[in-house]
């Protein structure tokens, strides 16, 4: 397994979000651009769970006996959520700063998650109902590996929601020449190099046994903030099931 997770975590990375960890929890701090998004990723996730499991809208917890992992969780901003929904939730984070950061936040409100310190590729064997990563496989040194072992932990009947930014001049003014130049983004968080077009994720999961059932844009509306349902020039998600 040691060869397989070097095949997908970057260390240069790992540690660069590594030295976040103490301040991902303020929103108004290094990673307020991810407070500011986690609300419209949520939206969607409990729209693509009503609607693979057919639940109820107004349902609390939509996700009640069902195991979920959060991979590339920082310190917990998706995961937590998707605990409150009710599901058994694991968060994996190749940086073991931010997984401390992580545990100590779920234990001062009182949710049970399990944390763990490496990548997808260290839990072998385990499978999940759901799986997301949210602005991770940008991060990866070897996408397709990625996207095999994500299929790999998705169980039979299962979901998995991914997002990532696109690789188009917009994300490049917007992500990297303002947010980044500007320091709503901390400087050197992204390589505009490695951010996948949609077509191209969507070759690596189709080669990984996978199949995209819903793809949306992610992007920002001045008077809404974050919202979906956009054009695809910044950011995108993408729902996929098994084929």
């Amino acid at each position: 397994m040691a060869s397989a997770t070097k095949a997908t975590i970057d260390p240069r990375e790992a540690e660069h979000f590594g030295k976040l960890a103490a301040d991902w929890w303020n929103p108004k701090g290094s990673s307020a651009m991810l407070h500011r998004l986690n609300p419209a990723r949520l939206g969607y996730v409990r729209a693509a769970v009503d609607a693979h499991w057919g639940g109820d809208s107004t349902r609390f917890t939509p996700l009640a006996g069902k195991a979920a992992i959060d991979v590339g969780c920082g310190a917990g901003l998706l995961a937590e959520p998707l605990a409150r929904l009710g599901a058994a939730v694991t968060g994996i984070d190749a940086a073991p700063e931010n997984i401390g950061a992580a545990r100590a936040h779920a234990a001062a409100t009182g949710l049970a998650i399990e944390y763990v310190a490496g990548g997808i590729e260290d839990l072998p064997g385990r499978t999940f109902d759901l799986v997301t990563s949210m602005e991770v496989i940008e991060h990866v040194t070897d996408p397709a590996a990625f996207v095999a072992a994500l299929a790999g932990a998705l169980a039979e009947g299962g979901l998995m929601i991914l997002s990532t930014p696109n690789r188009t001049l917009a994300s490049h003014l917007a992500m990297i020449t303002l947010a980044e130049g500007m320091g709503a983004i901390p400087p050197g968080t992204h390589d505009w190099r490695k951010f996948l077009r949609p077509e191209e994720l969507e070759e690596l999961l189709t080669a990984a046994g996978l199949k995209v059932i819903d793809r949306t844009g992610l992007g920002f509306s001045p008077a809404r903030g974050f919202v979906t349902g956009t054009g695809e020039a910044l950011n995108y998600l993408v729902t996929v099931v098994r084929a």
